[in-house]
């Protein structure tokens, strides 16, 4: 009896260290198993950020960068047209080039310099623009958009439709420059170089003088886009006010109250004293929000870059226009 049971505890020992070994191997075996696999595992190699120094900006030929304009990363091509943008902003050649260019009488080459002016240009290289051949060079490009109209020109006496989307680009381009150029300096140098006379009062007015006074104060009134921006900026300066009442745009009296409250007065203007075809009576809540919608905020941003709070600009609401308004 006692050999049997010796048996058996032989045979417990025996299995036991079996299972033992069987489990030791096992966790081994994963364990290499494991290893090999963290091992053979090809990991992808995370990508350098690499900056373009000054200095290797610089080295950078015409030609080089012509070619990686071409280049299939949209990237690499961006960033050599900012090379190229950056170098052209820093030069007033180009942009003497450049005006000269808006100035010719051939339509696809003033959109072709007018497009590249915009794509140099931003708020800190304005300034190369603020003197008064470049204000010469928007006002002939103005002059020669009007040539291209060829007296296919609408009235301009219908009171809420805004003619200014539907104008020609090369147009719109140019009063983007000078409204964006009003923003920072006065109007003087814009006025001395015919902005009034060469543009301003080509535009269809009217048929009459009494028509033109009242189709250009309504537009006053009722628009809010590029053109009345300006107008706004030209009538803070007294040679402006005067080039307008010269062009027959504005009338002595509303002169007279404009001088008035420019100077720091009172204004005393009589509302029945209003232009040929006005009406006497008073102005819906439509009307009075279209009156003073463009004379809250103004946004200059052509879109190349992200709107901020740098491109927006508070209008003062007590202008000398504000005093002449019928």
């Amino acid at each position: 009896m006692s050999f049997i049971f010796s048996i058996f505890r032989h045979n417990g020992v025996v299995l036991a260290g079996a299972g033992t070994m069987a489990v030791c191997t096992v966790v081994l075996m994963h364990t290499l198993l494991k290893e090999f696999r963290d091992e053979s595992e090809v990991k992808p190699v995370s990508p350098k950020t690499q900056y373009i120094t000054q200095d290797t900006e610089d080295s950078l030929s015409l030609g080089t960068l012509n070619t990686l304009l071409d280049h299939y990363n949209f990237s690499i091509r961006e960033t050599a047209a900012k090379i190229i943008c950056d170098r052209a902003s820093s030069d007033q050649a180009v942009f003497q080039t450049l005006l000269y260019g808006i100035t010719r009488p051939d339509y696809d080459e003033r959109m072709k310099n007018l497009r590249a002016l915009a794509l140099i240009t931003d708020f800190s290289t304005l300034d190369h623009l603020h003197d008064y051949k470049a204000y010469a060079c928007f006002v002939r490009s103005l002059e020669l958009s009007l040539e291209d109209y060829k007296g296919q020109q609408e009235k301009l006496d219908v009171r809420y439709f805004d003619d200014y989307y539907l104008r020609d680009m090369s147009e719109k381009l140019c009063l983007m420059f000078i409204s964006q150029l009003l923003t920072k300096h006065r109007a003087r140098k814009l006025v001395k170089t015919g902005f009034i006379e060469r543009w301003l009062a080509k535009q269809y007015w009217g048929d009459n003088p009494d028509e033109i006074v009242n189709n250009f104060q309504q537009y006053m009134c009722f628009r809010a886009n590029r053109i009345t921006d300006i107008i706004g900026q030209i009538v803070q300066y007294r040679g402006g006010r005067e080039a307008l009442h010269k062009a027959g745009l504005i009338s002595d009296r509303s002169k007279k109250i404009m001088d008035h409250s420019a100077d720091g007065g009172e204004s005393d203007f009589d509302p029945t004293d209003r232009p040929v075809g006005g009406r006497l009576q008073d102005y819906s809540a439509e009307e009075q929000r279209l009156r003073h919608r463009h004379r809250e905020a103004m946004v200059f941003n052509d879109g190349t870059t992200p709107l901020n709070i740098d491109d927006i600009f508070e209008r003062n609401s007590t202008t000398p226009w504000e005093h002449a308004q019928w």
